[in-house]
């Protein structure tokens, strides 16, 4: 990436785990960067990191509930004031909901807690970059879903989570067909097992489709970050549509 030439990214769930690691491989990068979350104390922290690594880096925290219209409304608008446009959008806040519940025992309230962050937020968010990119000049930008592993095959007991990320995939492909007439592209990268606070599970044992638990393999949330830096940073006339980053050894080929 040209030094000179900033390029402009929104990163939701940016107060820890995967956000926060694909924020600073950002703001390393050369990239100024947005931070979104519910607090704003864990972004800062996010931005401090950042600073320390580079004394150039430029982070703006913003406090965002992505499940909230009005505050996704003042999050773009306060990246279009403070930056004048948008080239990329992480779409990464969510939730797992409740763990170990099952099925019959979910209540709605749980159930649409899920949905509101992991669906309707990424849509909202999806909304507001695609605004923002269609009426820009040059015209056009990224927007990169995170998927997971369950978008493809489902946990035990993780039936709201497992739903809307299979959702997550038509969002992506909705986008990619929408944005193609306005140079704005969109991928999803499917992560498996990555280290953060919501994986603390699977290495002190996390049930299986066999009913057995099983302490399962992590990798570190920088080769997460790697990953979404190279899909990035290619020519918006090139695309990664999915991608799957995932711990070599975690039962994902042949879950169940």
């Amino acid at each position: 990436m040209n030094a000179r030439v900033k390029k402009i990214a929104v990163v939701t769930g940016a107060g820890s785990g995967i956000g926060r690691s694909v924020a600073l491989t950002l703001a390393a990068a050369g990239w100024s960067v947005a931070v979104a979350g519910r607090r704003v104390e864990p972004l800062e922290d996010t931005a401090r990191a950042a600073r320390a690594a580079g004394s150039d880096a430029d982070v703006l925290c913003v406090r965002a509930d992505v499940s909230d219209p009005d505050d996704v409304a003042a999050l773009f608008a306060a990246v279009r004031e403070h930056y004048g446009r948008l080239d990329l959008l992480f779409n990464n806040a969510g939730t797992f909901g409740p763990a170990g519940v099952p099925l019959e025992d979910i209540t709605y309230e749980a159930w649409r807690s899920v949905v509101d962050v992991n669906l309707t937020g990424a849509f909202l968010c999806a909304q507001a970059a695609f605004r923002v990119m269609k009426a820009q000049d040059p015209q056009g930008g990224r927007i990169i879903n995170n998927g997971s592993i369950s978008a493809h095959v489902p946990r035990p007991n993780s039936i709201a989570y497992t739903a809307t990320k299979h959702a997550m995939t038509g969002l992506t492909k909705s986008l990619s067909l929408d944005g193609r007439p306005y140079r704005i592209a969109c991928g999803q990268i499917d992560i498996g097992n990555a280290a953060t606070e919501m994986t603390e599970r699977m290495q002190t044992g996390i049930l299986q489709a066999n009913g057995q638990l099983a302490v399962e393999p992590v990798m570190d949330a920088a080769d997460v970050a790697r990953t979404v830096l190279h899909m990035a940073e290619l020519p918006l006339g090139a695309n990664v549509q999915f991608a799957t980053v995932m711990a070599s050894a975690m039962p994902y080929i042949g879950r169940g």
